[in-house]
């Protein structure tokens, strides 16, 4: 399975997993039952546009952004195309009703994260080391207002429920991600950027190592002073703020 996005309605909570089954992407809807404590699947999504989805962010029943990270189904060509710039991944909006590509020119769309007013849709390009900052329109188009660069791959992105300020988890060296040496392991990072509507927004380290003890970070999320932060292979970090 790859990332989650979670739904609230009518005080139901429905967890909505992206899934990749036999090198397809599907999107899993399950809901919570509060009484038994569980989770109980609801649908499985499949469209041809669901092709290498990377990550969601659900704004209600059955309807999300997807991100698309890669083009070609071949591992070899999909960090060829990586590699070489390619700008074929897109973002695409998801409904009962309507499918379609809202935003395009990725090199490589990954995380995606919608702001606390439900405005605008932040994607990250984790080869192009930016964020996109997208305005979400009546008809769910999505509209690119500036991009974010930043001097490392950013993978996922989050909000922080008090401040709507983005907390991204970060790959400083991607070299060290694609050949593992463990005695030179990938270092972890976690930026937070404020005020990421106006003309500077603010930058800052949440926290940095340099694999010592953690390694390749993916993402980061916090809540009420906590901070906790997730790896691709390694564990994950709970951290007091």
């Amino acid at each position: 399975m790859g990332n989650y996005a979670f739904s609230h309605l009518d005080h139901t909570v429905y967890l909505y997993v992206v899934n990749h089954p036999h090198m397809k992407s599907t999107v899993e809807i399950f809901k919570f039952e509060k009484q038994q404590r569980s989770l109980v699947h609801l649908k499985t999504i499949e469209h041809e546009l669901l092709q290498s989805v990377n990550d969601i962010v659900a704004l209600g029943p059955e309807q999300f952004y997807a991100t698309r990270d890669h083009y070609f189904t071949s591992h070899f060509l999909s960090l060829l195309e990586m590699f070489i710039g390619l700008q074929w991944t897109y973002v695409l909006f998801y409904s009962p009703r309507e499918v379609k590509v809202v935003a395009g020119g990725f090199s490589s769309a990954n995380g995606i994260t919608v702001s606390l007013d439900k405005k605008y849709i932040y994607v990250a390009d984790v080869m192009a080391k930016n964020i996109h900052v997208m305005k979400i329109h009546d008809n769910w188009d999505l509209t690119r207002l500036k991009v974010i660069q930043l001097d490392t791959l950013v993978d996922n992105l989050t909000i922080d429920p008090d401040t709507g300020d983005i907390l991204a988890g970060c790959h400083p060296n991607a070299m060290k991600l694609l050949v593992y040496n463990p005695k030179d392991p990938p270092g972890s990072e976690v930026l937070r950027i404020q005020d990421v509507l106006s003309e500077k927004p603010r930058i800052s380290t949440e926290y940095a190592n340099s694999g010592s003890v953690l390694q390749g970070s993916s993402v980061a999320s916090v809540y009420n002073r906590r901070l906790l932060i997730g790896t691709i292979f390694h564990k994950a970090l709970y951290c007091v703020l």
